[in-house]
């Protein structure tokens, strides 16, 4: 029997000629990634079980971005923890104030993560780096502090899905109308340890933007991993960029597939997902009469430089309606440089929008936004459980940045229409 391509990966990981799905296997892995919020836990643990060396200091990479910069005393206590562990260990791939970004987009961006890796990260959006075709997907703190010592994780082969794309999507479409799409047909247990596997002709039409994106968000239909083959668009973004030589894995010819679900792309409407599931997915259009007092611009999912040209396209020389907070947030420090470089901060701000430096910060109810009872967000992030954002009472409704720039302008969510 074939392998798809996450098969693939794992089995040259485990040092396997074949894998099938359900099995357990051992394997090598090229990246362990943790953040301000998961590292200190697993430093914890690292100690606890006498650890004391990383395995390769090349090939553990900590981000501070959740809390950062710190936003009170807890978070400083655990970024010092993160700081002194990776001065330490001599982490080579250690991102603080000054050079950070929001890890999921910091590191496809850095060269970190590339095609046929193996990775772990401590963080559940780790799947994001399957854009690249690599196979990538979060664990638990325990799990990073064994991974950081050994260099090794067990793991079960998933089984798969195939999501045969077609066609090309509409100009105020995106990679995350894409996914919002799909998780509304399939469920938030859609894809349960399942791989998402997306293949087909309209691949070639969507740009790595939109693979980052659509990966990022499979653990939201509960999937184990998203990846995307190795194409033209692959190789041209990792070109003079990774660390390592890239190796592509192509799924066989007879692999096997729970089942294959065909997307026309063309067919995909700006789609926004109401409270308070990802799953509870309505066209944008349909919900006009929704009142805004928060728009979020930024996070792992869509602080891409896509992301901020979209926002800048329906902003420019608008303004942001009465009684609406706007707030973009650059996923990365280069993704701010060239925001401000191509005046694009300037434009957010005549247009009423507050910029940030890259942080996680309200996506997770953290900071930097922080909603009250009552209050509703239209944000392009992934989540939108009961609390999200803040308050048990408010609400998070999920959309791509036409849809969240749009809908600042009116106060009500809006979809983007081409003028």
């Amino acid at each position: 029997m074939g392998m798809t391509m996450t098969q693939k990966i794992l089995a040259a990981h485990a040092g396997l000629d074949s894998v099938t799905a359900g099995q357990l296997i051992n394997a090598k892995l090229d990246i362990v990634l943790g953040n301000d919020i998961t590292t200190p836990v697993a430093v914890n643990e690292f100690k606890k079980a006498s650890f004391d060396k990383v395995f390769d200091k090349d090939r553990v990479a900590i981000v501070l971005d959740h809390f950062v910069p710190n936003k009170d005393i807890k978070a400083a206590e655990q970024s010092k923890t993160c700081r002194e562990f990776a001065c330490s260990h001599c982490i080579s791939h250690f991102y603080d104030v000054g050079k950070m970004g929001i890890e999921h987009a910091l590191l496809p961006e850095q060269g970190v993560v590339t095609a046929g890796d193996c990775i772990i990260g401590a963080d559940s959006h780790t799947c994001t780096y399957g854009a690249l075709g690599a196979f990538s997907t979060g664990v638990g703190s325990t799990d990073m502090a064994a991974g950081m010592a050994t260099g090794m994780a067990w793991f079960k082969v998933p089984s798969a899905i195939k999501f045969n794309l077609t066609g090309k999507l509409p100009s105020n479409c995106s990679g995350k109308d894409v996914i919002l799409t799909i998780i509304g047909m399939i469920g938030v247990d859609g894809a349960l340890y399942k791989s998402m596997e997306f293949t087909g002709d309209g691949v070639k039409s969507l740009t790595m933007d939109d693979r980052l994106c659509i990966c990022n968000m499979a653990i939201e239909a509960g999937a184990k991993n998203g990846i995307f083959p190795v194409d033209d668009v692959t190789i041209e973004y990792m070109k003079d960029r990774c660390e390592r030589t890239p190796v592509a894995y192509e799924a066989d010819s007879d692999a096997e597939y729970e089942r294959t679900i065909d997307i026309d792309l063309s067919e995909i409407n700006p789609t926004v997902s109401c409270p308070h599931l990802p799953e509870n997915t309505k066209p944008a259009d349909t919900l006009s009469d929704i009142k805004i007092d928060q728009v979020v611009i930024g996070s792992c999912t869509n602080g891409r430089m896509e992301d901020m040209e979209a926002a800048y396209k329906i902003l420019k020389g608008n303004k942001i309606a009465d009684g609406v907070r706007c707030i973009i947030i650059p996923a990365t420090m280069q993704i701010m440089r060239e925001c401000v470089e191509r005046g694009y901060v300037t434009a957010f701000m005549d247009a009423g929008a507050v910029v940030s430096t890259p942080t996680c910060g309200p996506c997770l109810g953290g900071y930097m936004g922080i909603l009250a009872a009552g209050e509703r967000c239209i944000a392009t992030t992934n989540r939108n459980f009961v609390g999200r954002m803040g308050h048990v009472d408010s609400e998070v409704y999920l959309a791509s940045p036409y849809t969240a720039a749009a809908s600042a302008l009116t106060g009500y969510i809006t979809e983007y229409k081409e003028v």
